[in-house]
């Protein structure tokens, strides 16, 4: 059984407002609890660690859902900041080799599919892995002046999504080192890559969108009626 951790202490600037993203109302529901349901329903995930801002007034205060434990915890000014606290944090019944979910908060189309791929390629894969959709569209480089300077080549790029999936200690240790070096990593993918490790790239769904925009809230409302109850 596996524990998942949820960034949720960012205040979603790109998006504007006041109410931050992962509160904002989805078919009748707060985006973060379709998130947490997607994760919590799968059979592999035992619980959640929530990581939320310093007096936030907007978290429900949830214990449990899905018949499966919720817990909370203070995170910090940066997304690794955060998620190191939620490791920190996970209760001591979780073994430090158990592997970690890391999943975010404005992500509430994960698919039941996805998730059970990326626990049937951890089975195997002594690193970790995540969910990962190759780029389809053709890339450009720019120069400073804006115009192209090169075309990229796409075969070998990948978006990165999450789930991203490593053993709780070395994604603690991986955290711990860019933070003394003063590294700012934007996922966990690249923590651990700073410790020479190659993780396992697992093709997910391009509809596992991170809600950044008010026109993302709208495609994530398609996405879930689409889908219905089996998030198949």
């Amino acid at each position: 059984m596996t524990w998942t951790i949820v960034p949720a202490a960012g205040r979603g600037r790109r998006f504007g407002g006041e109410v931050p993203k992962q509160y904002l109302e989805l078919l009748g529901r707060p985006v973060i609890e379709h998130t947490l349901h997607a994760l919590l329903a799968h059979p592999a995930v035992s619980g959640a660690m929530v990581v939320l801002a310093a007096n936030d007034p907007y978290w429900p205060g949830w214990r449990e859902l899905a018949g499966k434990p919720v817990l909370t915890c203070l995170g910090g000014g940066e997304r690794a900041d955060s998620v190191l606290a939620g490791l920190r944090a996970l209760p001591a019944s979780v073994p430090s080799d158990d592997w970690v979910l890391v999943h975010d908060a404005a992500r509430p189309c994960l698919k039941a599919l996805d998730l059970s791929r990326l626990f049937a390629a951890l089975k195997t894969d002594p690193v970790g892995a995540l969910l990962a959709a190759p780029v389809r569209d053709t890339l450009k480089r720019s120069a400073d002046d804006g115009r192209v300077e090169a075309t990229v080549p796409r075969g070998s790029i990948w978006r990165a999504l999450t789930p991203q999936a490593f053993r709780r200690d070395s994604l603690t240790r991986a955290l711990e080192s860019a933070e003394r070096a003063g590294v700012l990593v934007t996922d966990e993918a690249m923590a651990i890559e700073r410790l020479g490790l190659k993780p396992l790239l697992v093709e997910g769904s391009e509809d596992n969108l991170k809600i950044t925009t008010a026109a993302d809230l709208a495609v994530a409302e398609s996405i879930l009626r689409r889908m219905g109850d089996g998030r198949a």
